[in-house]
């Protein structure tokens, strides 16, 4: 009976991958961190998040790529859970237990969308609404791209990501996503780009993108786009260059990027059937990477 009371009470959140569509880094502030601009959208699959609400905070990880996730005690799950605890005196907390599908460290805010997903798990156990300013907080304080991850919905984000646009109404938008299994360091990468504390890039401004944007509009405007990583990121990982490359030739892509700061690159296409093709073709020249179709929202 205890385990199925136990299996009763389990919560479960998905945690998607994000994927950077676009992403500029208008400069560096005098503090350090980087200014962006960036619009974002999820898959509706990735990593899978469950809790037994309960007094102790514990967390334990499997899946496919739990090796490569590191110590369970410096999760971002705890740390949001933690930073939650601080805001709300008697939070009720529990056992979470992470499935990590989601490659680690590549460019797809796994470990964002998971602390993210936490947050979720939380506010329904304790009743509290998602638009409570303590869940942003704490998911701002767990990471700069955790906030963004609360909605799982397409939408701007801005400054260090603390600034977030509406939820915006994208179409439909198939996607082939590719990782060739390298981890790529966000600090690294931004490292490698030597944008001195206090200077703006002039770099050109960011196409507006409004809710209910058709495909054809959305694709143009994409393309004045970018994301002003992939030159760092292809010099510290070459092979970055080569997924982008593989992307953009194959038939029926509209548009190949690398998403967040690499190494994980995506393709758009105008359907499914298109995406499933160049997957069976590039896992088969390229079976140890990990390629995923998805569709984006």
């Amino acid at each position: 009976m205890p385990p199925l009371l136990t299996e009763a009470a389990r919560l479960t959140e998905r945690a998607p991958a994000k994927i950077n569509l676009t992403l500029h880094v208008l400069g560096r502030r005098p503090d350090g961190y980087h200014r962006l601009e960036s619009l974002v959208a999820f898959t509706r699959s990735g990593d899978t998040l469950s809790l037994v609400p309960g007094d102790a905070l514990k967390l334990s990880v499997s899946g496919p790529t739990a090796p490569a996730s590191g110590d369970p005690d410096d999760n971002l799950v705890g740390k949001a859970a933690q930073h939650l605890a601080s805001r709300i005196e008697g939070l009720k907390l529990g056992a979470f237990h992470l499935v990590k599908n989601l490659p680690v460290a590549a460019g797809v805010g796994g470990g964002s969308s998971d602390a993210a997903a936490a947050l979720r798990l939380l506010a329904r156990a304790n009743d509290l609404s998602l638009d409570d300013p303590r869940l942003l907080e704490a998911a701002a304080a767990t990471g700069a791209d955790v906030p963004v991850c609360l909605a799982t919905h397409a939408r701007m984000m801005a400054g260090i990501g603390e600034s977030l646009g509406p939820v915006l109404k994208l179409p439909p938008l198939p996607v082939l996503i590719v990782n060739p299994r390298q981890p790529l360091a966000t600090k690294a990468v931004f490292a490698r780009m030597n944008i001195a504390p206090g200077v703006e890039t002039g770099y050109g401004a960011h196409p507006k993108i409004e809710s209910g944007i058709d495909y054809a509009a959305l694709i143009a405007a994409l393309k004045k786009a970018r994301n002003d990583m992939e030159d760092a990121a292809c010099v510290l990982a070459p092979i970055v260059g080569d997924v982008l490359a593989i992307l953009a030739a194959a038939p029926g892509c509209k548009l190949a990027r690398m998403s967040g700061s690499g190494s994980t690159c995506f393709a758009l296409f105008p359907d499914c059937r298109t995406v499933a093709r160049a997957k069976r073709t590039i896992l088969k020249a390229h079976p140890d990477w990990w390629v995923k179709a998805a569709m984006l929202n």
